[in-house]
């Protein structure tokens, strides 16, 4: 749902010295994947149609019986009361400070769970493994925050949700083991820009499911325990290991999330977010709970 970031803004992230995108250019974002996904939307108008096609068509059979009245109805579109709320995070945030909301929407979008992730597969000639959504929706909560660039630290959680076949929903956490095994110890290098000074460096990315089934109908926290980036010809790191990325993978019925927590985000927090975001899903999940 968001642009892949370069290797040399991974590096800036470890090094802590990458600023986040302001909620206008989100925004323009989110209007600009919009005008895309028009075309995308009759996918949505021929499934809606199959149903009047077929009552068009010719029979020489009578009529299925129509569903009993009392059967629940099944939902398609997710709507934002199955996303995190701002009082989720209260435990988090202490008062004053309350988050802003940004969100956005799509259809046949991949269900990506880090781009990091998605790189160590792509530079061993692995396919993404990521598998394909019906609806989704996306938002980042951040902290109020004056007039003025914002920074990497305003964000307090980023979450994907999206809707799958059921079938594809369950596979995505029996194949989850398969999808980071070859992530379990991986070398990245790239070139880093400092001052106008290109450099070579490196830094080992370690992946690993570190809890299951703590959440929903399944659950899962991975966690990338890298190193600092070190400099190829000298031998040099800058500074101590970075925090470990941390995202949460919830399913409730056919409904999958991504968490994403910011930099001051711990796994004890994340879990909580996990279990606050399945009783959320909820409300769009299929079947309901």
């Amino acid at each position: 749902m968001r642009d892949d970031p370069t290797f040399v803004e991974h590096i800036q992230r470890e090094l802590r010295d990458v600023h986040w995108p302001g909620p206008e250019e989100i925004r323009a974002r989110a209007r600009r994947r919009s005008q895309r996904r028009i075309v995308v939307a009759t996918v949505v108008l021929a499934l809606a149609g199959v149903s009047a096609a077929a009552v068009a068509a010719p029979r020489k059979s009578p009529s299925p019986a129509l569903p009993a009245a009392s059967a629940s109805p099944t939902r398609h579109e997710i709507s934002t009361d199955a996303l995190l709320q701002p009082a989720d995070l209260t435990q988090q945030v202490a008062p004053p400070s309350y988050p802003w909301q940004l969100s956005q929407s799509g259809l046949g979008e991949p269900v990506r769970l880090d781009n990091l992730l998605a790189e160590c597969r792509t530079s061993q000639g692995l396919s993404l493994g990521w598998p394909m959504s019906i609806v989704s929706r996306s938002q980042t909560l951040l902290r109020q925050h004056p007039p003025g660039p914002r920074t990497e630290g305003d964000a307090l959680v980023a979450q994907d949700l999206y809707r799958l076949t059921p079938e594809a929903a369950t596979q995505l956490f029996a194949g989850l083991d398969d999808l980071i095994a070859p992530c379990a110890e991986w070398r990245s290098v790239g070139q880093l820009d400092t001052a106008g000074v290109l450099s070579t460096v490196e830094a080992v990315h370690r992946w690993a499911v570190t809890q299951r089934g703590f959440a929903g109908d399944d659950a899962a926290i991975l966690r990338d325990s890298l190193t600092a980036a070190r400099d190829v010809k000298t031998g040099q790191t800058d500074g101590d290991d970075p925090p470990p990325i941390l995202l949460a993978v919830v399913r409730v019925g056919d409904t999958v999330s991504v968490l994403r927590l910011g930099y001051d985000g711990t796994e004890a927090e994340l879990r909580q977010l996990a279990v606050a975001a399945a009783a959320r899903m909820c409300a769009a999940a299929n079947p309901a709970c």
